[in-house]
């Protein structure tokens, strides 16, 4: 393995000197092929003298090394059965220096340079400058998953293994004197330890992504305008417990699929009879979560089918990958806040003829993520200002900006179809009966997951607002009515969650599509 480290190497003149004559006295000795490659050898280790690598550099000089993966593997089976694997471009990279090894052709040299140069220039592809993680190239899925999905990710991967997410070196804080700290945490023997302690947890993670994954691919492919919206959700559903293998509280859907339309921007799903269609014009926030062992993956994405919003889009995207960036340990969720704010206010959208600056929501945020706990307790503001407190080693994040068109700032209407029950509720006597019964089912069935009144027909129930009103009035359950901008205006959304291990950042829910 290659260590992670600042080259700073003094190196006096005479020594340097002696060296280099104790160097020709050796390549003399040797045949020409030796000779060239030792010269070689020797250029690379000169360029390296006073030098100091940049973060992208040194995640740049890992992959190109073949590091970074095996640095990344948090279990011993990942490491037998998921060997790092250096990318196509990178293979050619190296047989060319083979070919070139002793030649005296300055012109072979030359070209050999170009062809590093246009690698270089390609490795920031990727908004926030992700590293793939070269071990999913070798992870395939035993089966191929159907259309809509069917087989359950654990039937597609029945070793037990499950797809990474893009791994990234922790962002430096504000006022460090350097970069080292995110540096060694890929190196170090005590941050691999800890790693391999959550092997499990970070599993449970990766299966819920890869469901999460499928089943927005395959959303992505119907959904039209002209649909509604029920179905959409009831389409989409099926699709996630098909994938996620649904078992009680074991497995499943983390909480009710929301689909906003236009100037709502979140927490809103269909009621039974809603017979609300998708439009053309119409901007829709998908946001659904599936959960292995209570470890959740919530992840959204905004469809629109008419170009003139795809500013807006990109303004909402560009922010969340901003947010995504400057996350790290250490990292002060204000400081997120502020990048965000500045990233997603550089874009304006033009809507039939007038020109909008892209606001940030500044009431709505991220947060972070616990065990069956959608909202952990931290939030991760979009805007300047926010809370101080420092992001932590193993803390679970959902980093997601919102971006409107109207005032910025969302308020409770419409119809309220989300309820979740109160994590820190305890034991609050009832003196109805069928709240009692209700209660009983929404242990059974949700513990502390969101659900939706949809779910509650699912399961037989009837007749039960009002049983749901006094649970909710009790304070055992609460309710999440739509959040709604200014009628009128248009709402996107873009979500990711993120592990901030103790080696590295791991987007987890990343995937080909965004």
């Amino acid at each position: 393995m290659a260590a992670i480290a600042r080259l700073t190497t003094a190196v006096n003149g005479d020594v340097l000197a002696d060296d280099e004559e104790k160097d020709e006295i050796e390549i003399q000795g040797l045949g020409q092929d030796e000779a060239g490659k030792k010269k070689k050898r020797k250029k690379k280790k000169k360029k390296g003298v006073g030098q100091e690598l940049s973060l992208d550099e040194e995640l740049t000089d890992l992959k190109a090394n073949g590091d970074l993966s095996s640095k990344c593997q948090d279990s011993p089976s990942h490491r037998k059965t998921n060997p790092a694997v250096q990318p196509a471009e990178d293979e050619g990279i190296a047989d060319d220096e083979l070919d070139d090894e002793g030649a005296k052709d300055g012109e072979a040299a030359q070209s050999k340079k170009k062809k590093k140069k246009k690698k270089k220039a390609s490795s920031g592809d990727n908004p926030g400058t992700y590293v793939i993680n070269e071990m999913n190239s070798n992870m395939k899925a035993v089966k191929k998953q159907t259309n809509p999905p069917t087989i359950p990710i654990t039937d597609q991967y029945p070793d037990g293994e499950y797809p990474f997410g893009d791994i990234q070196l922790h962002a430096v804080p504000k006022g460090a004197s350097n970069d080292q700290t995110a540096k060694n945490r890929m190196t170090s023997e005590e941050k691999k330890a800890i790693d391999q302690t959550y092997v499990d947890i970070y599993n449970d993670f990766r299966q819920a992504a890869e469901a999460h994954r499928q089943v927005r691919k395959y959303v992505q492919g119907f959904i039209k305008p002209g649909l509604k919206m029920i179905d959409i959700c009831e389409q989409l559903e099926a699709a996630s417990r098909a994938c996620i293998n649904e078992n009680g509280l074991k497995a499943g859907l983390a909480f009710p699929t929301g689909c906003s339309l236009n100037h709502c921007a979140a927490h809103y799903t269909p009621n039974a009879g809603d017979e609300t269609v998708l439009a053309y014009d119409d901007v829709c926030k998908i946001d659904f979560g599936t959960h292995i062992n209570g470890r959740i993956i919530d992840c959204a994405f905004t469809v629109a089918f008419n170009p003139k919003y795809d500013n807006l889009l990109a303004a909402v995207k560009a922010a969340t990958y901003t947010g995504i960036k400057e996350a790290g340990i250490d990292v002060r969720l204000c400081e997120l806040g502020e990048a965000i704010q500045e990233t997603m206010e550089s874009y304006e959208v033009d809507l039939d003829g007038k020109t909008y600056q892209v606001k940030p929501i500044r009431n709505l945020s991220g947060h972070s993520i616990g065990p069956y706990q959608i909202h952990a307790g931290k939030t991760v503001p979009i805007c300047k200002g926010g809370e101080a407190d420092k992001m932590e080693e193993n803390e679970f994040y959902a980093i997601e900006t919102f971006g409107s068109t109207g005032k910025g700032y969302i308020h409770d209407d419409m119809e309220c179809s989300h309820y979740m029950k109160n994590f820190d509720a305890g034991h609050i006597p009832l003196r109805i009966a069928r709240s009692k019964q209700l209660l009983n089912v929404i242990n059974k069935n949700f513990s502390t997951l969101a659900f939706c009144r949809r779910w509650l027909d699912r399961l037989g129930e009837s007749k039960y607002l009002m049983a749901l009103k006094n649970l909710c009035d009790a304070g055992i359950v609460d309710s999440y009515p739509p959040l709604c901008d200014i009628k009128g205006c248009y709402t996107a959304q873009y979500e990711h969650t993120i592990l901030l291990r103790p080696t590295c950042k791991e987007i987890v829910s990343k995937g080909q599509d965004y």
